[in-house]
């Protein structure tokens, strides 16, 4: 049988003497050399190993892994739950205490250039496609009747101009023309029980719309109850939920993934048009490149080329 993550965190944990988070874990695999038994090409292996340790707890009854913590959790072996000790417990949650009083005052729009990052470098979000992303500015709407909620944070999408051959392209103006895949996101601090539900259906407002739809967060409470209930909406109403990762970037997980919609809202994206010229323009912009067959990067977002380095710098102007 082939060599899973699971026999990776068991290999680790069998000799850990205590609980690891999914980075330590893999680290801990990496210094043995363990890795080179994994057949994985993915460019983010330790999101891999940290969504299926949850993934295993969760929904495994009868799992040889178990969880210890919230903030961040970490993993066990169930056989060795006994050695476990009071003072260990203490140390834990003494650090998850120290850890979220650490968390800096950051504002929403702090995060758009992670998400930036995380859209267009994730392999497990974009399946190896390159998808650009757009800021959309609520001040330069015009706030017509009930509008408060029609308006995403940002947008992004996918035109396979390097995928594709280029007389394909022109022929798929021939057929159904759907081409190009859009996405939305709204983009929240905290994701936590007081406010997640308000969140959640200000995600379902603004972004169903599009091909995909995204609520993100920095700080997801880790909470079994809550995690359930982002799940449950997610399965019916769609949107996904997206956890951004300050400590790793790199292992920012879609926590679950949005259901892919074949069909654009076209009135909505009309009424954005006519309230947001940050949507017209996005929309003008993608037809250009459609056009032209080229992608003018200049005009979205730019792409961090160091977000460990953009990371420390908010960490820093967070303490002035």
């Amino acid at each position: 049988m082939a060599y899973t993550f699971l026999d990776f965190a068991m290999e680790v944990l069998t000799d850990a003497d205590k609980p690891l988070t999914h980075q330590e874990i893999w680290q801990r695999g990496v210094e043995l050399e363990l890795n080179k038994k994994l057949s994985s090409t993915g460019k983010t292996p330790w999101a891999s190993l940290g969504a299926r340790l949850y993934v295993e707890v969760k929904e495994n009854p009868d799992s040889k892994f178990i969880r210890i913590g919230n903030n961040p959790v970490r993993f066990f072996l169930a056989s060795r739950k006994n050695e476990i000790s009071e003072e260990l417990l203490n140390r834990i949650e003494s650090y998850e205490r120290k850890e979220k009083t650490s968390q800096f005052n950051f504002n929403e729009r702090d995060l758009h250039p992670l998400l930036t990052y995380f859209v267009y470098s994730n392999p497990a979000f974009g399946r190896g496609k390159n998808i650009f992303t757009k800021t959309i500015y609520h001040e330069v709407s015009k706030r017509r009747g009930y509008n408060e909620w029609l308006h995403p944070d940002m947008v992004g999408f996918y035109l396979p101009l390097e995928d594709w051959n280029n007389n394909l392209i022109e022929f798929n103006r021939l057929s159904d023309n759907n081409t190009v895949k859009l996405f939305s996101f709204e983009i929240k601090k905290s994701i936590n029980k007081s406010n997640y539900r308000e969140s959640y259906f200000q995600a379902v407002s603004n972004s169903s719309w599009a091909n995909e739809g995204y609520l993100v967060s920095a700080d997801i409470v880790q909470d079994d109850d809550l995690l359930a209930e982002l799940e449950r909406l997610t399965t019916s109403f769609g949107i996904g939920i997206i956890h951004l990762d300050f400590k790793d970037i790199d292992s920012s997980l879609v926590l679950f993934p949005a259901k892919i919609k074949t069909n654009l809202d076209w009135e909505t994206m009309n009424k954005l048009c006519e309230q947001n010229k940050d949507f017209e323009k996005f929309i003008q912009d993608v037809k250009i490149d459609y056009d032209s067959k080229r992608i003018h990067k200049s005009e979205y977002d730019p792409i961090l080329e160091n977000p460990e380095d953009y990371i420390k710098r908010l960490f820093q102007k967070s303490k002035k």
